[in-house]
């Protein structure tokens, strides 16, 4: 979901990174939705060389997707294909996560990688050939000695999917099969496995990423000539939306050209985010249960990280008791847990069900645990903000789940009578419940209030809560540091200790309210 707040926090990580024109055009879009490069001059007011400068930039950094869409033409006219741009909110606030990002890699991988994925964040897409120039210009080492360096590095980021090749340039969006079609026609069940392929930037990302064969397959001048000539035989087995794809790589082999030379790739945000939200499920059950069930945990996440298709899976593929053990004594601290342990850490796991069993099969549901987190993070709002009382009520009216009337909530919470429904009207207020009048007739008319917790819109109210947050404490770096500016006439050691001392403080806490946003907006 992307609210009012989000979009003004996404414009101003725009405006900071590369200026008020690039930013201007990002705000169109994304107020506007997908336009063609004439409708954004208009909207915009801006010459039409600097809208394409500016969506030439944006695209590089990831941020900007073009696609193109058959429009119906006029007076029986054949049908036009116009080439339209669409913003990527969650690529543009993903830039605040650039140093999360690499935090990741220096901790499964060496500082040539971390180096190397810092280029990709930095230019937004590179090929390998330009990673190793890059390389080059900042070393003395002999030419040889670097480019194996790059190309080592490169591969261990590349087999642990922190970085893809990069998107189609302008997707041709088709549209939708006669199976999706019969699918939708055929009623909800049908419709909500195909939920994630409604929205239209859904489709233009799924249309435009290259197929999972070519997505992180890097290919060598020695590999294309020993393959040969096009494989006929695959070629025929492949869908339409894949065979386009590899028609594209073959183009290149035709051409002689190399992957090093051509090909761009950038930093898989989608592989990040994953194992952020791994991370997080990790620290919520840590809280409840003890390390032996963390560590089984880990490894299940460990051992089922590459099944999962999308970040926002409900649950895992299932693993054997045996599986899930061999994957536990990989780890050094795996080994000391014995078989009948890991068996009682899934019993611990299971209550509250954040692992699920079925017929001997364990899977851990994602669904579960983000939800328990989700409600603890809400709660803990209310708590520091409106106090136990209310805490108490609201933590009632979140877990029932359904309208209760104002003396049931004070007589279950202990909480005053007279004091309930000020606490409850303030909540209200505030949108953090939803409340209705139930009126009775008859010989005496009576009026009840009934209220409740309705987590789909409260949720979208506490991210844009959250967003705005963030958005202020953005702007309350930018301010101090224009203030800095100010104090060049002090002693620079002074200067320079206020200054980290107000950067670590603000950006610390920018930091953990980034945690909570990526729990209710990316997990």
């Amino acid at each position: 979901m992307v609210t009012q707040y989000g979009i003004k926090y996404a414009v101003n990580l725009i405006t900071t990174h590369f200026g008020d024109l690039v930013a201007k055009v990002c705000e169109c879009l994304l107020r506007k939705g997908p336009l063609t490069l004439q409708v954004i001059v208009r909207f915009t007011e801006l010459t039409s060389s600097q809208v394409k400068n500016s969506l030439l930039v944006l695209i590089q950094h990831n941020c900007v997707q073009a696609f193109i869409q058959e429009q119906p033409g006029n007076h029986g006219d054949g049908a036009k294909l116009n080439t339209q741009y669409i913003a990527l909110f969650n690529n543009i606030i993903n830039r605040w996560r650039f140093p999360k990002f690499l935090t990741i890699v220096s901790q499964k991988l060496d500082k040539q990688c971390v180096e190397l994925l810092e280029a990709l964040l930095l230019h937004g897409r590179l090929t390998l050939k330009q990673m190793s120039d890059r390389a080059k210009s900042g070393q003395n080492e002999g030419d040889d000695v670097i480019l194996d360096a790059v190309r080592e590095a490169f591969i261990k980021l590349l087999n642990a999917h922190f970085i893809e090749r990069c998107p189609a340039s302008e997707p041709v969006l088709t549209k939708p099969t006669e199976e999706e079609a019969s699918a939708r026609r055929r009623g909800p069940k049908s419709a909500k496995v195909l939920e994630e392929k409604e929205t239209l930037e859904q489709r233009v990302l799924e249309a435009a990423t290259p197929s999972e064969a070519l997505r992180f397959l890097l290919v060598t001048q020695t590999e294309r000539a020993a393959a040969g000539g096009k494989d006929e035989s695959n070629s025929s087995s492949m869908t339409p939306g894949e065979k386009r794809k590899h028609d594209a790589l073959e183009s290149d082999t035709e051409c002689g050209a190399t992957d090093e030379q051509v090909v761009l790739w950038r930093a898989n945000f989608e592989e990040f985010i994953r194992r952020l939200r791994h991370k997080a499920c990790i620290e919520n059950v840590r809280a409840r249960l003890d390390d032996g069930a963390i560590i089984v945990l880990g490894a299940m996440l460990e051992a089922t990280r590459s099944a999962e298709k999308k970040v926002k899976t409900e649950n895992s593929v299932p693993l054997s008791l045996n599986s899930i053990y061999e994957e536990v004594i990989k780890s050094e601290e795996g080994r000391n847990i014995t078989f009948d342990r890991v068996r009682a850490s899934l019993v611990q796991l299971s209550c509250p069900p954040f692992v699920k069993a079925v017929n001997e099969l364990y899977s851990i549901d994602f669904k579960k645990i983000i939800e328990l987190a989700q409600n603890e993070e809400v709660e803990s709002i209310v708590l520091k903000r409106y106090g136990r009382d209310a805490y108490r009520m609201f933590r009632l009216l979140s877990n029932t789940g359904r309208l209760l009337e104002t003396d049931k909530i004070a007589d279950t919470t202990f909480v005053e009578k007279k004091d309930t429904p000020k606490i409850l009207y303030k909540l209200w207020k505030d949108d953090y419940l939803h409340m209705e009048k139930l009126q009775l007739t008859g010989v005496r008319q009576s009026q009840f209030l009934l209220w409740k917790v309705n987590k789909n819109t409260l949720w979208e109210h506490v991210l844009d809560e959250m967003f705005h947050a963030t958005l202020n404490l953005s702007l309350r770096v930018a301010y101090e540091l224009e203030q800095e500016k100010e104090l060049l006439n002090t002693p620079q050691d002074k200067r320079v200790n206020r200054l980290r001392k107000v950067r670590l403080l603000l950006e610390s806490a920018q930091m953990k309210l980034d945690d909570a946003i990526m729990l209710f907006h990316d997990f």
